[in-house]
């Protein structure tokens, strides 16, 4: 796969030869020595601390169609984009679970996910939340300027496939076909001021090599050009969602820590994040051996955490607003399955029970603002 411009500058580059030759097949004495070298590099450069943080589903409405995804406009599911003093009540939800690091996330829909909507959901959070990322549609630096002073300080956006006929063939409908606009996202981000930017592939769209590759292309190119930015790289693998979209290139338990420690290897200063897509097993298996970031606890509906938002639910048929046939028991749809249920509290115990101990708050803006 011929990496897309301005990634194909760094095609050969030493980090790009050694990432090559770590996620080329291995045996099993060659994985078991990168899985010590990563799980002793995680050690020297993060202790054994975790990240915790959560996704707050604002809405699932969305008008692109992607054919993976559960939010696709053309998918009839139940939607609803939450009120701001139900977001509100959702985010109470999870203070009290311990969190104060979270992830916001809502489907495509300028109608309903404007950037003023956003920001005052960014500044109602701000008091109680010292780390607020955002995992919305793309835009512009100008406007993403708004979110960053209303207190938003991370930007997460997947490029899902870095295969580009296989993007063209996956994003049929709305704003996500353009790839370059969703590739150069990162950088207008870290732009307009965000100070941790997290990027990753959905595994199982395209062949796991060539995907790692260009992933591991975009995370040197970042490192280089949002040189003040955290960075984080994630690595999904699609689970079930409605639209029952098949994986057509499956990524393997095994492969997946052989991807896992060559990151760590190659970015051995990069966070690494593991959501509860993963099995509870799995996450606590391969935690040391690059991990920095979890979720738990997660739901992937809007108003998943209260049941709030369900006075104002609808389904859409190809994009159509239509009535529910039974609204008395009806509750927003996910975006996907999630593995790993287990609450925040289960979690912790389980981290504790390896050594390891939950981060809920690693920054506060209190600290430039009073210095």
């Amino acid at each position: 796969m011929q990496l897309p411009d301005p990634l194909s500058t760094l095609a050969g580059s030493p980090i790009q030869r050694r990432f090559a030759a770590l996620i080329a097949p291995k045996s099993g004495p060659e994985l078991e020595a990168m899985a010590a070298e990563s799980r002793a590099l995680t050690l020297r450069h993060f202790g054994r601390t975790i990240r915790m943080f959560a996704p707050l589903y604002l809405s699932n409405e969305c008008i692109n169609s992607c054919k993976y995804c559960g939010f696709a406009r053309e998918n009839p599911i139940s939607r609803v984009t939450l009120e701001v003093d139900d977001m509100a009540r959702e985010a109470r939800h999870l203070a009290l679970e311990g969190f104060r690091n979270i992830l916001l996330v809502a489907g495509e829909h300028p109608k309903f996910v404007s950037g003023g909507y956003l920001e005052q959901c960014v500044t109602r959070l701000r008091p109680d939340f010292p780390a607020i990322s955002l995992e919305v549609g793309p835009m512009e630096t100008a406007e993403y300027i708004p979110l960053v002073q209303a207190g938003a300080e991370g930007l997460v956006v997947y490029q899902e496939t870095y295969h580009r006929e296989t993007y063209a063939e996956l994003h049929t409908f709305g704003p996500k076909k353009d790839y370059d606009w969703r590739l150069a996202c990162p950088v207008r981000a870290y732009d307009a001021g965000f100070r941790r930017i997290g990027i990753g592939a959905l595994f199982g769209l395209w062949h796991w090599q060539e995907e790692a590759l260009a992933l591991a292309a975009h995370l040197e190119f970042l490192q280089k050009r949002c040189w003040k930015a955290q960075l984080t790289v994630s690595l999904p693998r699609l689970r079930p969602a409605a639209g029952e979209f098949e994986p057509r290139h499956p990524l393997g338990d095994r492969d997946f820590v052989q991807l896992l420690c060559a990151l760590r290897i190659c970015f051995p200063q990069t966070g690494i994040v593991l959501s509860t897509r993963e099995s509870a097993d799995f996450r606590d298996a391969i935690l040391p051996l690059g991990i920095t970031m979890l979720s738990a606890g997660s739901h992937t509906e809007p108003g998943g955490y209260t049941g709030v938002g369900r006075d104002a639910l609808h389904q859409t048929v190809r994009g159509r607003s239509v009535p529910l046939e039974h609204p008395e028991s009806a509750s927003a749809t996910g975006q996907f399955e999630i593995s790993d249920s287990r609450p925040a509290a289960e979690m912790v115990t389980a981290l504790r029970r390896q050594g390891y101990e939950p981060v809920w708050k690693d920054w506060d803006q209190s600290i430039i603002t009073s210095a």
